[in-house]
């Protein structure tokens, strides 16, 4: 069983298929019809990067790409569904996608799961995945609704899988999804734009762990957008292509700061790696990955 592998498990998507054809998100409406485009190469080489090192620190399974797949957000892997990490028998909640273009993902990851031995469900209702549903500990589990996937999803994984899920309601358009407001950095501590929810949502967040503040602003530059492997905190910045003076350096540099400051006070280290290919798709770096386990978690910190 996968659940006795003693490291981190993750699974990635080479972009083979990727593309930004459909604007199906407000970060795409941004770029011109030129500077949207593609650079399939350099998309490659940017999340090899990223395998690269995760499989240094764990393993990295590769969610295959169907032959003449049209899927272009394919490689967006943590979109697809989750694993119950909660459950003694390995089970994955395939995702049920609001946006059309991107309905069938579902069934890809769907068919790689049941292959590795996963009992595979989908959710009936509206939910698009690991992006919208943050693992905590034990059955604890925090659920983003409102833009792209539907309340109704948590109060039947409740039901059906025994979940303590704390429903958090999104509402900007930038973080339509919750990994855009939250990281769950340990089993007891988790990065929140604080400003984005309200005061009874984070009474409830509370309530289960310590929280780490951040800014709006640093939310929309990226910083819940990580993934911890180990003492590691992996995150996407361009910052080195940006012009000093701009106000696009001031807000990365912002969130770099944060980040940097939050992991030193975690004896953990940031690492950067270059996603521009995917900021035109509207993703960052924690949308390309998703966990198979959260073994990180159980490290001891060094």
């Amino acid at each position: 069983m996968i659940k006795d592998i003693n490291m981190p498990l993750f699974l990635m998507n080479i972009p083979t298929c990727y593309s930004t054809n459909v604007r199906n998100n407000i970060w795409m409406e941004e770029y011109t019809a030129k500077d949207i485009v593609v650079n399939k190469e350099k998309a490659i080489r940017e999340i090899w990067e990223v395998y690269s090192f995760l499989s240094s620190q764990g393993f990295v399974y590769l969610l295959p790409t169907p032959y003449d797949c049209r899927l272009q957000d394919l490689v967006f892997v943590a979109n697809n569904g989750i694993v119950l990490e909660h459950l003694e028998e390995e089970t994955y909640i395939a995702s049920n996608f609001r946006v059309p273009n991107r309905r069938g993902e579902e069934i890809v990851a769907s068919k790689f799961f049941e292959q590795m031995g996963f009992k595979v469900i989908p959710c009936p209702y509206l939910f698009e995945g690991e992006a919208e549903l943050k693992y905590l500990r034990d059955n604890i589990y925090i659920g983003g609704y409102g833009i792209r996937s539907e309340k109704e999803s948590y109060d039947w994984m409740a039901s059906e899988f025994d979940m303590n899920i704390i429903p958090l309601e999104l509402t900007d358009p930038y973080n339509y999804h919750l990994d855009c407001t939250i990281f769950p950095l340990t089993r007891e501590s988790i990065i929140v734009a604080t400003e984005a929810f309200t005061k009874q949502e984070i009474k409830q967040l509370e309530n289960v762990a310590e929280l780490i503040p951040i800014s709006i602003e640093q939310a929309h530059t990226g910083l819940c957008n990580s993934v911890r492997v180990n003492n590691y905190i992996l995150n996407a910045s361009d910052i080195d292509f940006l012009s000093k003076r701009s106000e696009d350096y001031r807000l990365e540099k912002s969130k770099n700061i944060r980040l940097e400051d939050i992991a030193g006070q975690n004896g953990m280290e940031v690492c950067y790696f270059n996603m521009e290919e995917y900021l035109k798709g509207g993703g960052l770096l924690s949308c390309t990955v998703l966990h198979i386990n959260h073994h990180s978690f159980t490290k001891e910190l060094l």
